[in-house]
């Protein structure tokens, strides 16, 4: 069983976002309540809702946005039923023509980070990737498109877990369709897009859905410089500018992984404990600076090398590797080539593993980007390639869509090539609405 630190159950009642309260963040919220009986409900159930406001960095409302939030039952890591949350979106008065499963990039332990909270209006939340996030979301709402968004992380914040960001984006999906208030069709076809953490929970959301969402009509899924395997990740930025996101990983999955935790009780030092309680308090951003090259090997007893071959903290290693299960639904993976975060040579070996195993998946490698710069530069391939999985979805017979093109590609630059060149402009005009509220 995982070490809880939630508050006592409270009301189960959904409430209403309200104008110039500030939201309160998720570990503070009666509405992730536990209610009783929840193991007899079945994956995806909504268990409340309540209408929210979005905002850009939770100072610009957006108003031709409109959003709620849905509690629903999931499971996490160990196969124990929990709440989970997502985050619904939609562009005002549309029909949308698909739902997109976006996972921001956590990449944090505080629920500060946390979509539900740092997607609202009043949220303060310096340094949270998904406030940024929200220009990206905005283009597929422009296009016609609902989102969810869920707290792929759970409430824990357990940053890099295996299988369980799987769980809940798909459920998230479950519920949102299943949601009355936001009237999607019940067999709107599935999409799902995350880069870097959320290209991680995505590749999970990928492999899982063969085995826990098989009925859920999922056209493709993106992985954007996924964390194809976060103990490689681990070893080669600590010590570095990234040394943050490693120690944000540790903070997190000790309290899921028990002989995790009885290594970091043996093994770290006073100082070394009190730096990861910490850093469960910090936005990614907070936690890259402030602990920027920092060096477990300081924080240790025994030397760092000699601590990583403890079986307790190989048996993680292993169960955080992405690719040991095969996902049925067309993949694309973009990678930048000279990612200075999440190496080349892991998400290689990532795909590689995907197509061992049957899976179809085009693998794009970019040479002119870095692991930030990418995200935007890659956006509209990334975004073009969705939309022509919805659109085959929609023009062929179900079962008999037109495979999309596989393989391994290396290109100078995505953002050079002809087809990125509209969505450019289309995300520009896009993010000028969102900084003026009309997103």
């Amino acid at each position: 069983m995982r070490a809880s630190r939630l508050p006592a159950p409270g009301p189960t009642g959904g409430t209403q976002d309200a104008r110039g309260q500030a939201p309160r963040r998720p570990h503070e919220d009666d509405f992730l309540d536990t209610p009783p009986g929840l193991a007899q409900l079945a994956p995806g159930a909504v268990i409340r809702s309540r209408r929210v406001r979005v905002a850009l960095l939770g100072l610009v409302p957006q108003q031709r946005i409109e959003a709620w939030q849905v509690a629903y039952r999931s499971t996490d890591l160990h196969g124990d039923p929990e709440v989970a949350v997502t985050t619904v979106m939609r562009r005002r008065g549309a029909v949308p023509s698909g739902l997109v499963a976006y996972q921001c990039a956590i990449d944090a332990v505080s629920d500060r980070c946390f979509p539900s909270y740092a997607l609202r209006a009043g949220a303060r939340a310096w340094g949270a990737l998904p406030q940024f996030e929200i220009l990206l979301i905005a283009r597929l709402l422009d296009l016609g498109y609902a989102v969810s968004a869920c707290d792929h992380e759970g409430r824990l914040g357990t940053f890099a877990a295996p299988r369980e960001p799987g769980y809940r984006v798909l459920d998230g999906v479950r519920a949102a369709l299943a949601l009355e208030d936001a009237g999607l069709p019940g067999d709107l076809p599935v999409g799902m897009f995350g880069y870097s953490g959320g290209g991680m929970a995505t590749s999970w959301a990928a492999e899982m859905a063969p085995t826990h969402a098989p009925e859920l009509p999922i056209v493709g899924a993106v992985l954007g410089s996924p964390v194809g395997d976060p103990g490689e990740a681990f070893i080669k930025l600590n010590g570095g500018f990234f040394a943050g996101l490693p120690a944000l990983v540790v903070a997190g999955l000790r309290h899921v992984y028990p002989g995790l935790a009885e290594v970091v009780r043996e093994h770290a030092s006073s100082e070394g404990r009190q730096r990861l309680d910490r850093l469960e308090q910090l936005t990614t951003t907070e936690a890259c600076l402030r602990y920027a090259l920092d060096d477990f090997d300081d924080y240790l007893d025994s030397p760092l090398a000699d601590v990583l071959a403890l079986p307790e903290v190989l048996h993680v290693f292993d169960d955080l590797r992405l690719g040991h299960h095969a996902p049925t639904c067309p993949l694309l993976v973009v990678q930048s080539r000279w990612d200075q975060i999440i190496d080349v040579d892991d998400v290689d070996s990532q795909v590689q593993r995907y197509a061992d195993r049957g899976a179809d998946v085009l693998y794009l490698r970019d040479g002119a980007s870095e692991h930030i710069s990418l995200m935007l530069l890659g956006f509209p391939v990334m975004l073009g390639w969705l939309e022509r999985r919805f659109e085959d979805h929609r023009a062929a017979c179900p079962g008999v869509a037109a495979p999309p093109a596989t393989g391994n590609r290396d290109h100078l630059s995505l953002a050079l090539l002809p087809s990125s060149w509209s969505g450019f402009a289309g995300l520009g005009a896009v993010a000028v609405r969102t900084v003026l509220g009309r997103g």
